[in-house]
């Protein structure tokens, strides 16, 4: 850490604020806020803490760390808010701007227009959405036509103007669709109270509304006012009709705000889902796409959507359900507090009519993410990487070999054995079809790479036989010549040698043999091709390696439920899954392990640990 920086970090106020990370020519690579700046911003660079590789990766490059001191967390809240909005840090959670979505305004000036705008201003106008759905604002619009009377002019409607008599009624007040108020016949009051009732219909209190209709239809009737009666009698009817067209989630006329998010770790995206209840209806919805979320938590990014929508937000509601807390819920929960005038709970509810909001908002985020993954497969149809082109020129492959499938072999000490296949696709994991193997057929305690990984790759290539498919256009084995042959026998053995190239990659001096061949094929040591070999034999190694040391955890964690007389491995091995841990089955009820095992097995685990705890072995 440079001098510099130290000195910084040593002078940190102990107050709320907000923080920039930056790097050496000055750029903000991260804005974060809190409660404390100097605890905050120094537990960065605390040695032993725990870090993931974005994290880690930042702060390589950070040389440099400003902050702002504010009275409030609020106010550090709105602040953050803003500037990741004006400098988009590489290292803040990566929200798509909903600024490409267009709003409903309703334009601050004499007798306002309301009409669709993609640019908000801050001139007093009220805006209503983003509505992600363009068709969805055009109904609202066509919707608000035909209901309220309101003028679609650009004449500038200040009184000087009207007074002078500058204009003349135009098509829209003949044919009933304006009242004319740019010649007088409608006074801005009237047309005021007009506005009221449109941002009702925009807000979703379409109950609140008729109900304030029906009472100045009445007063309207009893005036003998019959012509303005029937016009407002219309209006009811209208908003009726498009309430009906709203789905109803709830018998309970509040105001709720649910948030749902679902995140694909293994393509690196998440997608947030908002809908609007208003009067138990849902009114409206909207989503964002959130990229890059390696080493970025749920509640990060869940804290990142919220902050975004309310600090702009114009409508707070009375509920906030949410499918998990999100971070620095507590500084949230302030801010909404203070904007409303009164407490805006954050709920995230586990069962119950909320509970079921939660998964249809969540469904819903999943289903834009699998609509959301097939954007990107059709984009990446034809497009095929720079490293995999190298591979196959420098295989001398006949087509590039997009589809990769690699083997590897974990063991201790000859027990244990596990075999890994990982699959890259272009170049990229797809970890939703790695598969393990526990090898069956090597005896234990003596360790045999070479007859595991004919095992393995008879296994599997006679599973995709059977199915036909999918092929690889090329298998990698993790060893020398003596793997590599194995894996040539299983595949002669279930008759699909010749299908699909098969390489094996020797550790030790990085090289790569084809079958028959006594030396290795000439590969640049700095080629992407070698290197993306390496990569997809380190994963193919981690995977088995984990596999193995969960098999291992797995065996040490059932090994003490055997020594139970009674508890046969089957019978540990549901416990385990059950509860998790031995820990965790001793602390159970009785009952509660008995609907796993049956009352006899459960009566005699729980007299087993009771003896442990008084010191009876004879139990």
């Amino acid at each position: 850490m440079n001098p510099r920086l130290q000195d910084k970090l040593d002078a940190l106020p102990s107050k709320p604020g907000i923080y920039q990370h930056k790097d050496a020519a000055g750029k903000t690579l991260y804005v974060g806020k809190a409660k404390n700046l100097r605890s905050r911003v120094r537990s960065y660079f605390q040695e032993g803490r725990p870090r993931d590789g974005r994290l880690a990766a930042m702060l390589r490059k950070v040389e440099d760390v400003e902050v702002i001191v504010t009275d409030t967390e609020v106010e550090a809240l709105i602040l953050e808010n803003n500037l990741i909005k004006r400098l988009k840090p590489r290292y803040n959670v990566n929200l798509r701007d909903d600024k490409s979505y267009p709003y409903i305004c309703i334009k601050n000036e004499p007798f306002p227009r309301v009409f669709p705008t993609r640019t908000v201003r801050r001139d007093g106008s009220k805006y209503f959405g983003p509505y992600t759905n363009v068709k969805t604002m055009r109904l609202m619009l066509d919707t608000i036509r035909s209901i309220f009377k309101l003028r679609t002019c650009n004449l500038n409607l200040s009184p000087g103007p009207i007074a002078a008599g500058k204009y003349d009624v135009c098509l829209e007040y003949h044919i009933k669709k304006c009242k004319g108020p740019c010649v007088g016949f409608q006074t801005e009051e009237s047309y005021r109270q007009t506005i009221v009732q449109v941002e009702k219909l925009l807000e979703g209190k379409t109950r609140n509304l008729v109900s304030l209709l029906k009472d100045e239809m009445k007063r309207v009737a009893d005036g003998l006012e019959f012509e303005e009666a029937a016009d407002l009698r219309d209006r009811i009817e209208a908003i009726e009709r498009y309430s009906q067209r709203q789905k109803v989630v709830s018998q309970e006329p509040i105001d709720r705000d649910i948030f749902g998010l679902h995140i694909d770790r293994e393509d690196n995206f998440g997608v947030g889902v908002f809908f609007k209840v208003r009067d138990g209806m849902v009114v409206g919805s909207q989503h964002k796409y959130v990229r890059r979320v390696d080493g970025i938590s749920s509640a990060q990014i869940i804290g990142s959507f919220l902050e975004q929508h309310y600090t702009d937000a114009g409508f707070f509601p009375d509920e906030v359900l949410l499918s998990e807390a999100p971070e620095d819920a507590s500084a949230l929960e302030d801010y909404l507090r203070e904007r409303r005038g009164k407490r805006v709970p954050l709920v995230v509810p586990e069962r119950g009519d909320k509970a079921s909001l939660i998964r249809m908002v969540v469904s819903n985020a999943r289903l834009l993410a699998e609509e959301y993954k097939l954007q990107l497969d059709r984009q990446q149809e034809g497009r095929i990487p720079h490293a995999v082109k190298v591979l196959a020129k420098d295989l001398r492959l006949p087509n590039p070999p997009r589809r990769i499938e690699c083997f590897d072999i974990s063991h201790l000490g000859g027990t244990g054995t596990v075999a890994s296949c990982v699959v890259f696709v272009d170049g990229r994991a797809r970890k939703s079809e790695y598969r393990s193997y526990n090898i069956r057929g090597v005896e234990s305690g003596k360790p045999d790479d070479f007859e595991s990984m004919r095992e393995v790759v008879r296994r599997r290539y006679a599973r995709v036989k059977n199915e036909d498919g999918p092929w690889p256009d090329l298998v990698v084995v993790d060893g020398g010549k003596g793997q590599l042959s194995s894996a040539v026998e299983a595949l002669a053995e279930t008759d699909v040698y010749g299908r699909f190239p098969v390489v094996g990659l020797a550790k030790r001096l990085e090289e790569v043999f084809f079958p028959g061949d006594s030396e290795p094929a000439l590969i640049p040591k700095a080629s992407a091709s070698l290197q993306l070999l390496q990569r997809i034999r380190n994963e193919a190694h981690r995977f088995a390696v984990m596999m193995q040391r969960k098999q291992r955890k797995k065996s040490t964690l059932t090994s003490e439920l055997l020594a139970i007389r009674g508890v046969g491995r089957q019978s540990a091995t549901k416990l385990i899954k059950k509860f998790g841990s031995v820990k965790k089955v001793r602390e159970a009820e009785e009952a509660e392990i008995a609907e796993v095992v049956g009352r006899s097995i459960a009566s005699a685990i729980v007299r087993h640990f009771e003896a442990q705890e008084t010191g009876d072995a004879s139990a």
